[in-house]
């Protein structure tokens, strides 16, 4: 019953999906392109063996990016394949590896909606000779299809959390044989291993998160200081990092009255329009990041960062930061990249789909975490008055995330005897 339930629901997907693309491409009009490629169709071929790798949106991608490098250096007879579900995921593949894609090492299309058909089309064209899907990818028809024609699949890097465990669950032996038909799964956590452990997984080891190995672009720390150069050296800079809807709110709210530089920068660049309403509407004075040329005058409340690919260059500018996602019950968003640039964090109460590395980052001081949102203002005050303990944390931060390091060559260590078989 549940693979029924499942069948039909993914059939639905699809007879519903060209909607979707319609209506999401009037914001983002990507949406629209490759429309095909949704359903298992594709016009470019692979001309080696290939490892085929999933990353759905733009936080896995970044996350896989030194396994890709990894595997292109180990396996240079293989093309790696990068799957995506979202046009801003293929974007950022696209500026990852563009020397790799120019060359051919590295092909790039959407992963189709996954019926039977459309999965048996996407696995019969590019012929991958392993799939490697990233964190919480669990798409059942593909890893059945996968597992008929005697492809290996993995699950790496692999986080679970208590609420998505407990969905997974309602789908019964339906999870049970996906879990299972998985040669290897690795997850981040013991937590995280655990849950699927519970939930059936059978070939599970513990990995790390990828995410501690991504290194920061070589010129980020310049262009960080280039930047801050124009938001004020003397100013105190806050960075609203990824933040999403309703919490931008609660940010301005929590500055309003102080003299401190948001710096904002929402998760989804097709909001961007819609944030720089609300600021209008809130009578701020506020400058775009895309039209910063000139140092700011002290008056500017806020800088909406409207640019793409700047995250680093963004941290790095900050003194602290406020973590999107937290603020609200949405799961949180990844803290690595700013402890990376020895950026202290402020996170919200719901940080459950990161809940590991969060516990992690307060005890390790290179992060607080608030109980309740109406704790930020004080929280946003303390640390806007006390550098000495901001610079501590920055320290801390930093070592943090060197600590945690090593993810990339235990991966790589597990996955090569399934390119063996």
């Amino acid at each position: 019953m549940p693979r029924f339930v499942y069948s039909l629901l993914m059939c639905m997907v699809a007879f519903l999906l060209p909607l979707k693309l319609f209506w999401r491409g009037f914001k983002q009009p990507e949406y629209r392109q490759h429309v095909g490629e949704r359903y298992g169709y594709y016009t470019q071929t692979a001309t080696a063996p290939v490892i085929w790798v999933h990353c759905v949106s733009v936080g896995e991608t970044r996350a896989t990016q030194p396994l890709i490098h990894a595997l292109l250096a180990h396996y240079p007879q293989h093309q790696v394949l990068i799957t995506h579900g979202t046009p801003t995921g293929r974007d950022t593949s696209s500026q990852l590896f563009k020397q790799e894609i120019a060359s051919g090492r590295v092909l790039q299309a959407y992963l189709p909606v996954d019926t039977a058909d459309a999965a048996r089309r996407f696995l019969a064209h590019f012929k991958p000779v392993l799939g490697l899907l990233m964190e919480t990818e669990l798409w059942f028809h593909l890893i059945g299809q996968a597992t008929q024609l005697g492809i290996p699949m993995a699950l790496l890097s692999a986080r679970l959390s208590a609420k998505s465990a407990a969905g997974y669950s309602k789908l019964g032996s339906l999870t049970r044989t996906g879990l299972q038909q998985l040669s290897l799964v690795a997850a981040q956590t013991v937590a995280d291993a655990e849950r699927l452990q519970a939930l059936g997984a059978k070939q599970l080891i513990i990995c790390g998160n990828l995410k501690f190995d991504v290194t920061p672009p070589a010129d980020s720390a310049i262009k960080g200081a280039e930047l801050r150069q124009l938001l004020g050296p003397d100013r105190t800079v806050l960075m609203a990092a990824s933040t999403r809807e309703g919490e931008e709110l609660l940010i301005l709210d929590a500055v309003q009255g102080s003299d401190v530089l948001t710096l904002l920068v929402p998760r989804h660049p097709q909001r961007f329009a819609e944030v720089e309403s609300l600021l209008k509407a809130r009578g701020l004075r506020y400058v775009l990041r895309t039209e910063l040329v000139q140092p700011l005058n002290i008056d500017v409340q806020v800088v909406l960062g409207n640019s793409m690919g700047e995250m680093y260059t963004y941290y790095a500018a900050s003194d602290f930061a406020v973590m999107g996602g937290s603020l609200q019950p949405l799961g949180g968003q990844n803290l690595i990249e700013a402890a990376a640039m020895g950026v202290p964090t402020i996170l919200g109460p719901h940080m459950f789909n990161f809940a590991q590395v969060t516990q992690a980052a307060v005890i390790a001081d290179a992060a607080v975490q608030l109980s309740d949102v109406a704790e930020l203002h004080d929280m946003i005050a303390t640390l806007a008055a006390d550098k000495s303990k901001v610079q501590t944390m920055a320290l801390a931060a930093k070592g943090f995330t060197a600590q945690h390091r090593g993810t990339t060559q235990r991966l790589m260590t597990a996955i090569a005897p399934l390119l063996k078989k």
